[in-house]
């Protein structure tokens, strides 16, 4: 579990592709660098989000971690595009004395989502992202939380039609996050708020509940939404 506040930005020294036929099974190896303040408490099997992507701590030293990649993380996310001085996002899983700064993240990628155009406001930046898998909007809601490359931000708009949001990045996050020097036509990592998951499968737990009531529930609902509607409309 994370929490969506990147605590450093670490560098890929080294990356190892492997073949399907050796041990690596057609995955990769990641060595990122310059991460030593998130190692000072580090043990072998700890989990790290790199670019919001939970890996797992294969080796470690005092400057840098090893982890390694599986073919399916590399479909599902965007470290397939890494090359070694790529810039990664990195948080720590959470402690007990860590503070929820951001929102509960899980570090398992949706989807990828690209951007499709920057708009300077000031010394601000808005990014508007479209998603390869168009089903993750109904999760995403105006000034709701999304994570995008592991880091936890607000969203600005969302246009469910033209299957797009934005989010804005300040000055300070600009520098904190990966994020802060894409350009239109680069990919982002995007997991969304579990918790709308949650809800959306209670509420659809009790619609279809093997009593019946849950029908007609919904049905009662729907009908008082129109009656107001059309009083209104006759107001």
């Amino acid at each position: 579990m994370f929490t969506g506040i990147v605590e450093t930005i670490g560098t890929v020294s080294r990356l190892i592709q492997h073949d399907d036929s050796s041990s690596g099974g057609g995955g990769t190896s990641l060595t990122i660098s310059n991460c030593a303040d998130i190692l000072t408490d580090a043990h072998l099997g700890d989990s790290i989000s790199i670019n919001g992507t939970c890996l797992t701590v294969t080796e470690f030293d005092k400057e840098s971690f090893k982890v390694g990649v599986s073919p399916e993380t590399l479909r599902r996310t965007n470290l397939g595009s890494l090359k070694e001085s790529s810039n990664v996002n990195l948080e720590r899983a959470v402690s007990a004395s860590t503070r929820m700064g951001g929102h509960f993240v899980q570090g398992h990628v949706d989807t990828i989502a690209e951007i499709v155009s920057t708009t300077q406001d000031g010394n601000a930046i808005t990014f508007r992202l479209k998603p390869r898998d168009k089903t993750v909007l109904r999760y995403i809601v105006e000034k709701g939380y999304v994570t995008l490359d592991g880091a936890s931000l607000t969203v600005t708009a969302v246009h469910e039609d033209e299957a797009w949001w934005e989010v804005m990045l300040i000055a300070y996050t600009q520098e904190k996050v990966v994020m802060g020097s894409k350009k239109k036509g680069e990919d982002v990592n995007v997991e969304v708020d579990m918790v709308g998951k949650y809800v959306e499968k209670s509420v659809a737990a009790y619609f279809e509940g093997s009593s019946g009531s849950g029908g007609a529930m919904l049905e009662k609902m729907v009908q008082r939404l129109v009656d107001e509607r059309v009083k209104g409309s006759a107001e």
